[in-house]
């Protein structure tokens, strides 16, 4: 069986110098893929998220950050809220597919997707290295460098960290095994279609295009 293929990463090149202040914005990491703080998606910056075409919005938070942390425009972009804490001890893997779905959703509409906690450092950071990693097949050592290339401040915690480095070989045997069933899946309608090839002709096209079908 053949491994994953994956689509080239795109080259990033990030600010000449970053300075303090911009950790206080958002970042395009990879085309139509954006991270920042949470003070990016204020309602003080609608005009600016209108303007970069921003369609969907991950809100990265705990419950006890729910009074100052939420959507504040649910009627204008499509939200996905989740309840994450930046503890050592959290479990983020949980929360990669979801983030996959709704990033890759956006992107498949021509959307573009933003991705903030409270300050676009640690779980926010965490999930799109996560996407990247799963989506180039990149380490995450390599995705790191990646995204740090466009926001330097990024830090997901020790935990984090050691989750993002589990996930490299369960998100590459999820997708070979995909692919595995694909392949069985094509092998078998071939099957299909041969012994089809060995009957009357009579019905044949009707019993073809239920296979195409099914």
């Amino acid at each position: 069986m053949s491994g994953p293929v994956y689509p080239a990463c795109p080259d990033v090149c990030g600010p000449d110098e970053w300075t303090y202040v911009m950790r206080r914005d958002m970042q395009e990491i990879i085309p139509g893929l954006f991270l920042g703080p949470y003070s990016s998606a204020m309602r003080s910056k609608l005009e600016q998220l209108t303007r970069l075409g921003i369609t969907h919005i991950v809100c990265v938070r705990q419950d006890i950050e729910s009074h100052f942390i939420r959507p504040n425009f649910p009627d204008k972009f499509k939200y996905l809220t989740l309840n994450i804490a930046d503890t050592v001890t959290e479990n983020i893997i949980q929360h990669f597919s979801k983030m996959r779905q709704f990033v890759d959703e956006s992107l498949a509409t021509g959307g573009k997707t933003l991705v903030h906690g409270n300050a676009g450092i640690s779980r926010s950071a965490a999930l799109v290295l996560a996407y990247i990693m799963e989506k180039y097949g990149l380490t995450c050592k390599e995705a790191f460098s990646l995204v740090q290339q466009r926001r330097f401040c990024i830090n997901p915690n020790e935990g984090f960290i050691a989750q993002l480095s589990e996930f490299e070989p369960i998100y590459k045997a999820q997708r070979t095994l995909q692919n595995g069933q694909c392949s069985t899946e094509k092998g078998r309608n071939k099957r299909r279609f041969d012994e089809l090839d060995d009957r009357p002709n009579q019905g044949l096209m009707a019993e073809a295009m239920d296979v195409a079908n099914s």
